[in-house]
């Protein structure tokens, strides 16, 4: 299983953007989806999670401006990102919880995809 996060670039403060996490594999099932962001010098913290039933979780400091959704079919998720902030500024990651039936074995992990860097100007 790969995860492959896009979507990041440089925005003005107030602006949006949307991230968008595709999960790959040959015979897979995805369960929980997140995403976390690490700002220079800071620790890596989870911004935003989602069951495969869609129910979601936020960090204090994105409530209200960022949203995170999925498509199952598509094994995708995405997180949209509103009136963003310079101190939004971060490499942002995607994670998720993972079963994998492709092998001789069924395989459960949790698989990081690469940041998509989100710089936002003040």
């Amino acid at each position: 299983v790969q995860l492959q996060a896009s979507g990041g670039g440089l925005v003005q403060a107030g602006g949006s953007l949307r991230l968008s996490c595709a999960a790959s594999g040959s015979s897979f099932r995805i369960d929980d989806m997140r995403w976390y962001r690490q700002a220079l010098g800071k620790e890596r913290e989870l911004v935003a999670s989602i069951t495969s039933g869609g129910s979601t979780n936020y960090a204090d400091s994105v409530k209200g401006r960022f949203t995170i959704s999925r498509d199952n079919a598509k094994k995708m998720a995405y997180l949209q990102m509103n009136t963003l902030r310079p101190e939004d500024t971060a490499v942002y990651y995607c994670n998720a919880d993972y079963v994998d039936f492709g092998g001789p074995e069924v395989v459960a992990g949790r698989k990081w995809g690469q940041g998509t860097l989100v710089t936002v100007s003040s």
